[in-house]
Parts: structure tokens; sequence; C-alpha cells
């Protein structure tokens, strides 16, 4: 065999650039006006707020719920997101085509009522945003790979939406471990919020920059009513908060050229949008009543983070967090929110002292050491206040869903996790690729934890950023968070030998511990992982209202994936296996 010559080396590397630039592009991307719109130039709180369509995941028969199946879509349209920009092409969920939305139809489940969702592919050939194929990523011969993941969801692997059960228009190609066309969604679990959106491997933050989320919520009325908080669709409203840019020509903005091409052609750390859109309109503007209401409010940016609060100091009554209730509400001026968290909030319209008020963003981007927020991106939504007081039955309850408190003695397990961000030379101080324990996607499942325990999990951030951990399946509570003291130190110890234990983290885990915030202190989905820090988390792989067990074979191929919610960090690749065990 001829030896390779330093010029070969080069012009193959030469060759592959040239190919993963072309691989990125579709004719969209192409044909898209090279301007990109100037925020301010759009008027904000012009378009009012849309209640997305709701689709029930159960019928009623004989006045009794029944379980239902129900076929939900992904098509190509076009989405007018601000009444000045020119419609844009998006990929949207929706019972047929001509009803999708983005974001998605709200799907209202109901406790132990199971919910069948088939989730269709209508995607054409080729994507709408730049397609990076140097990082860990599905690889179809032609078409847009999807899956959906019940973010939340307590549910069989099969299910879950693992990232390589992947599959293309009409399920033509199909990844590695795809399974099954019809999702079942057990709906056992305690009432709260979720949301589903893309998962797809390498390509989950492009399909859900392109439009692919929706808001899932989990209703018991037996538990829930006699709480007595506002109801009703008026009343009771998702808020689906997330950012984007845009050309001129209404065209999303994803940035064709990574950060390091020679690395990686089009990826980015973080992206971050210069509009604010929240239930598919940017900056909207909803009329309110002087009375109670309900908002769930879901992150659904890709990388920025959100603290929350009212122009006029009004406050947020939290009563929930991600998929769960807390014990007691929380009443707080400020909310932070990272990406994929869920604030289950009541606010009480009729103690604002004016008839109009901004729901405004204070988080600096990237969180916490980023770009403070601007008058663009520091604005969120109008709320347009009716002057009228009005007999107001509903209430804020002083106690609302109490479940077993966390009990750290049953915990089975203490692991360490790490997160390490690998920098180059030519990277110019950005990182070129993100672990979880210094390990890829594909190496060897390390983290197997038995169904039905709780275990201890010690994550240890080791980079700049604040990073979002989502475990699939588990619950999660935040026990402290701890600084670590002579942090380049015990770094230089962990990325030579990637050992918590050996490189002795007690010693280094010894500095300022931050409390965990009142609307913290339940069960989670996500928590954030505060850089340079220790936070130590019970994970609890069974249910937190009840000592069942699991209707479903939660062993079962192909098991789940814990990983970073800021989307980049996760496409490369912040994400690992998690197999559970009998």
């Amino acid at each position: 065999m001829k030896k390779k010559t330093k010029k070969d080396t080069m012009r193959a590397l030469l060759f592959l650039l040239i190919f993963s630039v072309v691989l990125s592009w579709s004719p969209t991307t192409w044909a898209a006006d090279t301007k990109l719109i100037n925020p301010s130039k759009l008027e904000m709180f012009v378009d009012e707020l849309p209640d997305m369509p709701r689709v029930r995941g159960f019928n009623i028969q004989n006045g009794v719920p029944v379980s239902k199946s129900i076929t939900i879509g992904m098509f190509q349209k076009k989405w007018k997101f601000h009444r000045d920009l020119p419609a844009t092409t998006v990929f949207a969920f929706g019972t047929s085509k001509k009803v999708a939305t983005v974001p998605g139809p709200t799907i209202e489940a109901l406790h132990g009522v199971e919910t069948y969702v088939t989730w269709q592919n209508h995607l054409p050939s080729q994507h709408i945003l730049p397609w990076d194929p140097t990082i860990p990523t599905a690889r179809p011969k032609m078409g847009v790979p999807t899956v959906v993941h019940l973010h939340g969801g307590i549910d069989e692997p099969e299910s879950d939406g693992y990232a390589k059960s992947w599959f293309t228009a009409g399920f033509k190609e199909r990844g590695p471990t795809w399974t099954k066309k019809t999702y079942r969604y057990h709906n056992t679990q305690h009432p709260g919020n979720m949301w589903y959106h893309d998962h797809t491997m390498g390509l989950t933050r492009e399909n859900i920059l392109a439009g692919l989320i929706g808001a899932y919520i989990l209703r018991h009325p037996p538990v829930e009513a006699p709480l007595r908080v506002p109801y009703g669709d008026e009343f009771d409203r998702p808020l689906i908060v997330f950012d984007r840019s845009f050309y001129t020509n209404g065209t999303i903005y994803m940035n064709s050229t990574g950060h390091t091409p020679s690395i990686h052609p089009q990826w980015h750390p973080e992206y971050f949008g210069n509009v604010i859109v929240v239930n598919g309109k940017a900056w909207p503007r909803m009329t309110v009543r002087r009375m109670k209401y309900q908002f769930r409010i879901i992150n659904a940016s890709n990388s920025r983070f959100f603290r929350f609060f009212f122009t006029n100091g009004m406050r947020f009554i939290h009563v929930g967090s991600d998929s769960a209730y807390l014990a007691r509400p929380v009443r707080t001026k400020k909310l932070l929110l990272a990406p994929s968290e869920i604030a289950h909030v009541i606010v009480d319209f009729s103690k604002s002292t004016s008839d109009m008020v901004i729901l405004a963003n204070g988080a600096a981007y990237p969180y916490p050491s980023g770009d403070p927020t601007n008058d663009i991106n520091g604005k969120v939504m109008r709320f347009e206040i009716n002057g009228q007081h009005e007999v107001d039955t509903t209430r804020v309850p002083p106690r609302l869903m109490k479940y077993p408190s966390p009990d750290i003695s049953s915990a089975s397990t203490t692991r360490y996790i790490s997160m390490y961000e690998y920098m180059t030379p030519m990277a110019m101080d950005m990182p070129s690729v993100l672990y979880l324990n210094g390990k890829s996607f594909d190496d060897p499942v390390t983290e197997m934890p038995r169904a039905g325990t709780t275990e201890i999990w010690n994550v240890i951030n080791l980079t700049g950023d604040n990073h979002p951990l989502h475990i699939h399946l588990g619950l999660i509570t935040a026990l402290e968070q701890t600084k670590l003291v002579e942090l380049e130190e015990f770094k230089e110890c962990m990325m030579m030998k990637n050992d918590a234990i050996e490189c002795q983290v007690s010693k280094y885990a010894r500095g300022k511990r931050k409390p965990v915030p009142a609307h913290e202190r339940g069960w989670k989905n996500v928590f954030k992982m505060r850089p340079g820090y220790v936070t130590k988390i019970l994970v609890r792989f069974s249910f937190i209202h009840s000592n069942a067990s699991y209707p479903f074979d939660a062993t079962a191929e192909p098991g789940y994936v814990y990983h970073c919610h800021i989307l980049d960090h996760e496409d490369n690749a912040m994400m690992r296996p998690l197999k559970l065990i009998s």
C-alpha cells in the first residue's frame, strides 16, 4: 500500500471540509437572504399570544375515560412568527399539515389512562438548516431523521425516544435501535407538566430550532380539583418560550460556518437568537382579566437561560417545578429557567397597580458569565390587564402535593459524574467537544442503576458554563451545591486521571455552599449544575407518589440516556447511555 504523504493528508482533509459544508446545506439555505433582520425593526407586542391547539390523549365512553390512539405528524410548512416578518419555513407538529403549528398541539392526558401516539415523519429529503456531519449524528441515505422524546415521561425504553431510534419519512430508513411506530405513554406518574421534542442523534438542536416542540400536560382531577387553582382554557395556559434569529426573508438563521471550520464545519458551542418567541409569536401580547391565571412556562431554547420577572414588581407564585408539584407554594419576584426547565406558576393580576405589565428577562448569555440582556432580548411578552375587578373563586392553597421526603439513607449507589469541555489551539479557547465522564456516547455503558432504586450522583462541573442535567426516566432532587477550591489543580488531575476518588474530590469540594432555591427543592427532571461546583443530587428510578413498580420493563432495549440540555452540547457529545437492570 502506498504510504500517505503530508500532501495526501491535507488533500483528504480539504475534501472532507468541502464535502461537510456541501452536505450541511440544503436548497432552502442556499436561497436564503444573507442579511439578518434587525430585531429593533420589528414592533413588539403587536401579535396576540396564540393558545396552541389542544389534543386529548383519551376518549370518554359512557362517562368513563379510556385509552386513545392519536397520530401526530411532522410537516414542513410556512409559519408567521411576527406580523411584519415574511412567513418562515419550519418543521411543525400537527394532526395534519393544515393545522400543524409551532409549537405543536398541547397534548392533554389523564392519570391512569394510557395514550398511544404514532409519530409520523412527513419531512422532505433535505433539512432547512445546516447539517454538520463531523459530530456524532444520524446518517440516513436520504431524508430528515426524527425521533420524539416526551421530556419528563416515565415510560418504557421503546417509547422514550432514544437518540438512535430515529426514522425518516414513511419509516423508509430507521436508526439502529428503532423498535416501533406507535409510542405508549402510560400516564401512571404524578400529575404535572412535560414537553415533547425531537431527540435525534446529533440533530436535536436543529430539529428543535426548526420547530419540533410541544407541551404535554398530565392531569389527575381527583387530586388536583381540591386545590381550586385557576382552571379552564382561558385561565390555564402553557407558555413555550424560545429565541430565534431570522433573515430578512423570514428564514431561520443558523450560522452555517462553525467557530473552527477545520474541526467542525458548522457546529457552534451555543445558539442565541435575538428575537424572543412565545407560543410561536415574537414578543406577543395577552389580554388578561384582574384574576388569577395558571401558566406552565417551558424554556424551549437551545441554549438561552431566562431570568423572568415582571417590570412592575409583581410576584410569581411557584406551585410546580418541571413535572411535579411543590409541597407548598413559593412566592418569588424572579424565576431562573434553564433550557428544558418548566415553571408551573400562578400569577394574580388583581395585584397589579397598572393596566399593563411586561414579562422581562435578565439572564446573561451564555449563562452565567456571558453578555447582559439588552432592550431587545430583555423583553418577553406583554400582559394587558382589564381594568375591572371581578369575583375570583380560585385560590392559592397553603399546601399542594406532599410526596415522600428524599431519603439519603435509601441510596443504593453513589456515583461521580464529571462535566468536561475539550479545547484545541485551533478552536481559539472554545470547546470542540464536550463529554460526561470523559467518554463519548458510544463508549460502553457505565451507569446501570437497578429499577426501583435511588442513587446519589455527585455532578462535578469542570467547565465555565451552567449545564442543565436531564436524566431520562429518573427524578432528581438536589441536596447541596459545594464550590470547588483550588479548581485548576483539581481539574488538572481530573483531566489526566478522570477519577474523582483518586483525585480526592472531597479534598477540593469544601468551598462555599449554595443553598438550593425553595422552588427547586422538590422532585425535578432537570437541575442546573453550577460551574466550578460539585452538586449532590438524589436520583430516583421509581415513582415518587407510590411504591408501585413500573408497569413496563424498564430494563428493555434500547435503554435511556442522560445529558446536558444545552442542545449544542448534547449533540457534541455531552450525552451518555443509561441502562437499567433488574
